[in-house]
C-alpha cells in the first residue's frame, strides 16, 4: 500500500506537470470559485487505475468520480488535483492527496507537490516524512513568532465572507504575517514548520483527510474550527459536507482555536502590529 501511494501519486504528478501551462479551458462546479480542468479528470482517472489494479476490492472516493462502495475496510480517498484555480492560472502552487481511510480512519496518506518535486508522507503511529526525511511541526510556542496561512474562498453567504474576513484582521493583530497559496502547499509547509499553522473553513473530505493525519504524524494538531476532532464516516452526508480546518503545532492550534471563538471582538482592542 505504501509503494502503491508513492507511485500514485508521482504518476498523477507527472499527468499534471504535462498539462501545465497548456490549459486551454476550465468548467465551473459549486460556484466560480471552484474550477475542474482536463488535468484534474486524467490524473484521477489515473490514480483509480493503478488503485484498481493492485487493490480490486478497495473502495474509492475521488473529487471528480464520487464514491466506489466495494464493501471494503479500505477506502482511498483522492484529490487529484488540489489548487485547481492556481493550476489554471499557471501559478505553480498546486499538488495531489491521496489518503488510505480504514474504516473512516485515516491510516496512510501521501502529499506530492510535482513542481517541487516534494513527495510527503505518513503513517499513523510511525510518523512523517519529506523526500524520506522525518519532518516535524514549528518548536515555536508563541504566535506572533510564526506565518499562519488563511484561505478564503467566494462565497454566495456574504455574512460568512464577512465574518472570516473579521477573523482574518484578528489573526493578524496577532502572527508575525499572514500567507496563503490555498492548496495543499499550505499544508504540507505547516506539517514541516515552514508555517506555524494554517486556517480553511471550505474543504472537503479529500482536501483535509490526507494533510491532517500528515499534520499529526509531524507532531501537530489538526480539529475543526471549534477544536473538535474530525468525523471520516463514509455516508452521503461527509461526501457533500463543508469541513473547517485548524492545523498547527499543538501550542499553536490552542491559541488559533482561541481567536477563531471570539466573536465578533472590536477589532481596536487587539494590539496590532506592522511589517512584513
Amino acid at each position: 500500500m505504501k509503494q502503491l501511494l508513492s507511485e500514485s501519486l508521482t504518476r498523477a504528478g507527472e499527468i499534471l506537470l504535462e498539462n501545465f501551462g497548456h490549459i486551454s479551458g476550465y468548467e465551473i462546479k459549486e460556484s466560480q470559485s471552484s474550477i475542474v480542468t482536463k488535468a484534474d479528470i486524467d490524473s484521477e482517472q489515473a490514480i483509480i487505475r493503478m488503485i484498481q489494479h493492485k487493490f480490486p476490492d478497495h473502495n474509492t472516493l475521488g473529487e471528480e468520480t464520487g464514491f466506489q462502495n466495494r464493501g471494503s475496510e479500505f477506502t482511498w480517498v483522492i484529490d487529484p488535483l488540489d489548487g485547481t484555480s492556481n493550476f489554471a492560472a499557471g501559478i505553480p502552487l498546486f499538488g495531489v492527496i491521496i489518503c488510505l481511510l480504514k474504516n473512516s480512519v485515516p491510516v496512510l496518506s501521501g502529499c506530492y507537490l510535482p513542481v517541487q518535486d516534494l513527495l510527503y508522507l505518513a503513517e499513523k503511529g510511525n510518523g512523517a516524512t519529506c523526500n524520506g526525511k522525518k519532518i516535524a511541526v514549528s518548536e515555536e510556542t508563541n504566535l506572533k513568532n510564526v506565518l499562519v496561512a488563511y484561505s478564503l474562498d467566494y462565497s454566495e453567504e456574504k455574512r460568512k465572507t464577512e465574518q472570516e474576513t473579521k477573523l482574518i484582521g484578528r489573526l493578524v493583530g496577532n502572527i508575525r504575517n499572514l500567507r496563503s497559496t490555498n492548496s495543499v502547499i499550505d499544508f504540507c509547509y505547516t506539517a514541516e514548520g515552514k508555517l506555524g499553522g494554517c486556517l480553511n473553513q471550505t474543504t472537503k473530505i479529500w482536501d483535509i483527510a490526507g494533510p491532517a493525519l500528515l499534520i499529526e504524524e509531524a507532531g501537530g494538531k489538526a480539529t475543526d474550527i471549534n477544536g473538535n476532532p474530525f468525523d471520516f464516516a463514509f455516508n452521503q452526508n461527509n461526501y457533500i459536507k463543508n469541513f473547517t480546518i485548524v492545523a498547527a503545532a499543538k501550542t499553536l492550534h490552542k491559541q488559533l482555536i482561541e481567536i477563531a471563538q471570539i466573536k465578533n471582538k472590536p477589532f481596536g482592542k487587539f494590539k496590532l502590529r506592522t511589517g512584513f
